[in-house]
């Protein structure tokens, strides 16, 4: 076995709201890191922030995506989606929704009604993954995956757990249906338990620190709202955690076609980018 060394560690970008539901640190992005992240393509942390109660609820009203998936994981509060495909869900702490826009969609994301009217803490999640050129153009699709429907795998010594969204851990299936090779997996680690955890070669590889404190490959320490990239070469890496910790491990096979992207479209080229902002005016989503 190889460890895969430390690529990069990202610290935010600082604090911006999306829409006025949604205060956010952008990760990473495709903008910045390139095919480096590939599949992945942006991640946003949101919160945890407190809302007052109120009677009209927050959000990102309806607005378009075309060529990539949006994945949405809430920690806490509610969240409420609807889109033109007739689709509509409410998702709670520990619920998924694997959005695929593919050819184009329109939807809206907002605060559920209940967390409106009463008010409370939001945290969540959104990772937006690539699509290979042949299924950019595939018809729209919309997975609720809720929490009692999570695979959770029970680590050896009662070290922690492993919730498997999407792909495969140690031998369990994750929930998720994806179109290239994608593990997600959301981890809680005790304090003082060490894991050794198997990752493909050749396959991008980040970890978001959600809460606590982990240390990497026995050298450096990240703590919460930190990321770090690893390099591709290599099959596994080491965690440690300093305190009881939550984790998002990303992990995906790189996707080696061209990115061309504008705001919510990510395509390949920019005369399909152009077609995208032409499709979306002339009301063809």
């Amino acid at each position: 076995m190889k460890i895969k060394k430390i690529a990069r560690i990202n610290r935010g970008t600082g604090q911006h709201w999306v829409g006025n539901g949604f205060p956010v640190n952008t990760l990473f992005s495709y903008s910045q890191q390139g095919h480096d992240i590939s599949p992945f393509l942006l991640l946003d942390y949101a919160g945890p922030a407190d809302f007052e109660p109120s009677d009209h609820p927050r959000g990102v009203e309806q607005h378009p995506h075309r060529g990539f998936e949006t994945v949405t994981i809430v920690y806490q509060g509610e969240i409420e989606h609807k889109d033109n495909a007739g689709n509509f869900g409410k998702i709670g702490p520990g619920d998924v929704q694997w959005m695929t826009a593919a050819r184009g969609i329109l939807h809206e994301e907002m605060h559920g009604s209940d967390f409106t009217k009463k008010g409370g803490t939001l945290e969540m999640i959104q990772l937006w993954v690539n699509l290979p050129a042949k299924d950019k153009m595939s018809a729209p699709h919309y997975q609720e995956i809720l929490n009692s429907k999570i695979p959770v795998v029970k680590m050896d010594d009662n070290g922690g757990t492993v919730r498997v969204i999407a792909g495969n851990y140690a031998n369990t299936k994750g929930a998720a249906k994806t179109f290239t090779p994608v593990n997600l997996w959301d981890m809680r680690l005790k304090t003082g338990h060490i894991i050794d955890l198997p990752l493909p070669e050749g396959f991008t590889t980040n970890v978001l620190i959600l809460s606590g404190n982990v240390q990497i490959n026995g050298e450096e320490t990240l703590n919460e709202k930190e990321l770090v990239l690893f390099e591709r070469e290599g099959d596994y890496i080491s965690l440690k955690a300093i305190s009881d910790t939550s984790i998002l491990i990303m992990n995906g096979e790189p996707i080696d076609e061209p990115i061309a992207g504008q705001g919510p479209f990510v395509m390949n080229t920019q005369d399909e980018i152009k077609q995208a902002m032409n499709d979306y005016r002339s009301g063809r989503f």
